[in-house]
Order: C-alpha cells, then sequence, then structure tokens
C-alpha cells in the first residue's frame, strides 16, 4: 500500500514540477515565519522545504565534492 502512495506521489510530481516547487517554497516561508514569531515548533519547516526542493542533496552533493578533491 505504501509503495502505491509513493508511486502515485512521484508520478504526480513528475507530471507538474512547479507545484513541487511551490509547495517547497511554501513550506520555507512559512517555517521561516515560525522562526521569527512566537509559533518557533513549526520553524523545522524551513527543513522540509529545503529538502522538498532539493537543496539539501545538491548541497551535500557540493561539500563530498570539495571534500574528495581537498583530502
Amino acid at each position: 500500500m505504501l509503495e502505491a502512495w509513493k508511486e502515485r506521489i512521484h508520478e504526480y510530481n513528475e507530471q507538474h514540477p512547479k507545484a513541487k516547487k511551490t509547495i517547497g517554497t511554501v513550506l520555507i516561508v512559512i517555517g521561516f515565519l515560525a522562526l521569527i514569531t512566537p509559533f518557533t515548533p513549526g520553524s523545522w519547516l524551513i527543513f522540509v522545504g529545503l529538502g522538498i526542493l532539493g537543496v539539501r542533496l545538491a548541497l551535500w552533493d557540493k561539500i563530498s565534492k570539495w571534500f574528495r578533491k581537498h583530502i
């Protein structure tokens, strides 16, 4: 059952790439607002939004390439 959900989400993301970017950006904005307002427990949404946008993975690739090159 979980595999079916994963497949549907993957298909939707491939068909609607703008929706993925929009959702990620909205979560980052909400997380930032939660960080600067009294709603601090919601600030973790920044990291969820970055994960959806793939920033974490892109940053990790750059860091690992730098370490391989310099070490």
